[in-house]
């Protein structure tokens, strides 16, 4: 049994189609095919029935699967290993990350850690920020972006790379200008808010209670994307980025609510009190170098 064997019967599983696991691990559709067939030989089981929407995974194949996958993570982290032990900056980095590449200028740092180390591969884990430090604590994540307002975290490194003003938006089918509506106004709106791990909800939690009120969770959204497009869709109101909120107005989709602003951080985050992986290095240093 060989690895390559291995990525072949992951790739087919995950496309249903020769074709696109052939693309996917570079070969070609008959490889493939010839690939699974020595697997199943092998095994003694039939991994695969071909239909006319594709390649249907059999019960003994769905129960193999996981064991193949873990086979190839685990030869994957040997390889990083090994490569720790070169000093070499090579192997899978498991890089958590917010909902906007963009703000995160994570293109760019892609290309400067393309340029000088193109043995760094990058694993995205996309989710909160605070399920993200979490991960981090667990060893479930090498390092990650997150928005927070925490100056520091039990077993972690945390280096804030620079602020994000925050803003409350509101539909823009609603009548009242903007610069009209006082405070009392705009919190007996509906809101749209966020799940409790999200910083914007400890910020609009923080907005009500200054006005000695308390917030009442209604329609959530669980990206600050999904928070636009719901309050540009006239479910309610609510608290995102300036950048995301000037091109929403600017769009005509939102209007900026002028009576409150606020601000977290984009921070980086990794496990501290042990020297970084040299794969994870390279990454913080293109990171570091981009945010400076």
């Amino acid at each position: 049994m060989e690895l390559y064997q291995l990525k072949t019967f992951v790739a087919v599983a995950q496309e249903r189609s020769l074709t696109r696991a052939a693309e996917r691990v570079f070969t070609s559709p008959p490889a493939v095919s010839a690939q699974l067939k020595a697997l199943e030989d092998e095994l003694g089981v039939k991994l695969f029935d071909r239909t006319p929407r594709g390649m249907a995974i059999t019960e003994a194949g769905t129960r193999l699967l996981g064991e193949a996958e873990r086979t190839l993570a685990s030869a994957g982290r040997m390889r990083s290993a090994a490569a720790q032990l070169r000093g070499a900056a090579e192997g899978v980095v498991r890089f958590g990350t917010v909902s906007d590449p963009i703000a995160l200028r994570l293109g760019d740092v892609l290309v400067k850690l393309a340029e000088r180390h193109p043995q760094v591969t990058l694993q995205l884990h996309q989710g909160l920020s605070a399920d993200a430090l979490a991960a981090l604590q667990r060893g479930e994540l090498d390092c990650a972006y997150v928005m927070t307002d925490q100056e520091e975290v039990p077993g972690l490194e945390l280096r804030r790379l620079g602020p994000l003003d925050l803003v409350v938006v509101l539909p823009a089918s609603y009548a009242a200008a903007p610069g009209q509506l006082t405070l009392d106004e705009v919190l007996s709106m509906p809101w749209v808010g966020t799940p409790r791990a999200c910083v914007m909800r400890r910020n609009l939690e923080e907005l009500f209670h200054s006005a000695g009120r308390e917030y009442r969770e209604g329609a959530l959204a669980n990206t600050e994307g999904a928070v636009r497009s719901m309050v540009a869709s006239g479910m309610g109101v609510g608290i995102v980025r300036l950048d995301q909120a000037t091109e929403g107005e600017r769009k005509g989709e939102l209007r900026i609510w002028p009576g409150w602003r606020s601000h977290t951080w984009v921070c980086w985050a990794a496990p501290a009190g042990t020297d970084a992986a040299p794969a994870v290095a390279a990454v913080r240093d293109a990171m570091l170098e981009v945010w400076s």
